[in-house]
């Protein structure tokens, strides 16, 4: 379900020549998900009904400054009783745009936040191994440790300490 709508809404924006200004907008409202609680329980509860979801919808989209193709696509979602997919429907739409420009993204999981320059860095050693432009998907996950685990396509480069605290663990069980 959530590629047929991220398809359609794909379609409308490279027909209206907004796919950025678009990208934008539900980048910043998947942002406000993210981050709500609130915001977040009104989305997935079916308890909500599509008049409040609605209501609130669209005072949420006026603060975010969040109008046009985007707003128009959520309040659409929001009538059909779909919003509670609407995470994955823009999850969609995102690669949908990544294969438009010919970019692959890559997830990152790090201990802590990295700075910008790291993921300059980061991202120009993956251009230069998948020859693509890429797009991080970064995730911070304390309980790596430090390091990081990086994700392209199907490969994956595990430097996390925990992952190397448990081979030399495992090495000193076998030792024994």
């Amino acid at each position: 379900m959530a590629g047929r709508y991220a398809t359609a809404l794909f379609d409308l924006a490279k027909e209206a020549h907004a796919i950025d200004a678009l990208k934008a907008d539900l980048d910043r409202f998947d942002a406000l998900v993210a981050a709500s609680d609130d915001l977040n329980r009104l989305v997935r509860s079916p308890v909500f009904s599509a008049r409040e979801q609605e209501q609130a919808l669209n005072a949420v989209l006026g603060r975010a400054g969040i109008g046009g193709l985007a707003a128009n696509f959520l309040r659409l979602v929001t009538a059909n009783r779909r919003l509670f997919a609407v995470r994955a429907m823009i999850a969609a739409f995102r690669a949908l745009v990544a294969q438009d420009k010919g970019e692959v993204t890559a997830q990152v999981t790090v201990a802590e936040q990295i700075k910008d320059e790291h993921a300059q860095a980061l991202r120009a050693a993956l251009k230069s191994v998948s020859g693509k432009d890429v797009d991080l998907d970064i995730k911070v996950d304390p309980a790596i440790i430090g390091g990081l685990v990086v994700k392209l396509g199907s490969r994956m480069v595990d430097t996390s300490l925990r992952t190397k605290l448990n081979a030399i663990k495992h090495a000193m069980k076998e030792a024994r």
